[in-house]
């Protein structure tokens, strides 16, 4: 028979769990380092190299935070990622949130702030550069894990409500070769494509042809480019684009601001899983994304949850279509 007085001796006491977190919070670079991760994940190499420490060192400090419950890690296939623990039900929960709070006030020293900006710039040029060389293969690519005919339908479900409401434009961002642009060209009386590779863009604009050109602007850039900034639309869509993106919280705070008062945002988009050979094959940064954590830094962004559908495919992946209101 159990002994439930020793089950409950295994478990750690609230005090000691407070304990922990205290400690935890009572380091000025470890409050740095939640600091920095607000709303991004960061290796610990990647960490160790924004503050300018030994690897070892590092360890230890994200050791520390991890037994408070600061932060979790998130395994990308060899890799594995440390983020804020997002608020997890647990007692100390409310508490943590208000550390998390204060902390945002708070301003990151210039050299920390360059070192966060050149690790983006190496995940964004890393992208890029894929993009740039593979945009003739890109469908062989994407059919690896889900190709257009699997969610394209779905989308334009998840449109039509909003058409019925009288949405006149919508955004397409990271269009790939066009065929979503072509469906939704008839739907609506104004269709942007937006993508940062020229290739890419090119291919979309050659798709699509002559038939729906006059109502399809193609423009370089992205979404915190000059060339978006006049950009404002009723729908956008962001489709299997967020995972080859270095700050995908950054990217949801610019389409924030792209959509008009009451805009839509459609994401379809993988959900976490562990197929590392993403990384070279498809030119992924991320290994998709937990539901839940995305919902959440859509919350932080100031969306509203609409609705959801989630499709198994027979190659292992899962696919998430969310809608999120502004």
């Amino acid at each position: 028979m159990n002994n439930p007085s020793r089950n409950n001796e295994s478990q750690p006491s609230a005090i000691s769990c407070l304990s922990a977190l205290c400690k935890a919070a009572g380091d000025e670079l470890r409050l740095q380092i939640l600091r920095v991760l607000q709303r991004d994940a960061f290796g610990v190499l990647e960490l160790a190299q924004i503050f300018g420490i030994r690897q070892p060192a590092m360890s230890h400090h994200l050791k520390v935070l991890a037994k408070a419950e600061l932060v979790v890690t998130r395994k990308e296939g060899t890799y594995i990622f440390y983020r804020r623990n997002i608020n997890d039900g647990s007692e100390l929960a409310l508490l943590r949130e208000q550390v998390f709070s204060q902390l945002d006030t708070c301003d990151l020293p210039a050299t920390v702030l360059a070192e966060v900006a050149g690790i983006h710039e190496h995940r964004s040029s890393t992208s890029t550069t894929f993009f740039k060389l593979n945009a003739e293969g890109f469908r062989q690519q994407q059919d690896l894990i889900a190709s257009y005919s699997l969610y394209g339908d779905a989308v334009l479900e998840l449109l039509e409500p909003e058409r019925s409401r009288g949405a006149q434009s919508v955004l397409e961002i990271g269009p790939g070769e066009g065929e979503l642009l072509a469906a939704l060209a008839p739907r609506f009386a104004q269709v942007i494509a937006l993508d940062n590779a020229p290739a890419m863009l090119e291919r979309a604009e050659a798709l699509v042809g002559e038939e729906h050109r006059d109502n399809i602007r193609f423009i370089l850039g992205e979404t915190s480019s000059q060339a978006a900034a006049k950009i404002s639309v009723d729908c956008t869509t962001l489709n299997m684009v967020l995972h080859h993106v270095a700050t995908p919280v950054a990217m949801l705070k610019d389409i924030y601001q792209l959509l008009k008062p009451s805009g839509t945002l459609i994401i379809t988009e993988l959900c976490q899983h562990d197929q590392d050979w993403v990384r070279d094959a498809c030119g992924d940064l991320w290994l998709g994304f937990c539901p839940e954590e995305l919902g959440i830094w859509a919350e932080e962004c100031g969306y509203k949850p609409g609705e959801s559908v989630y499709m198994a495919q027979r190659n292992g992946f899962k696919i998430q279509l969310r809608k999120f209101h502004k």
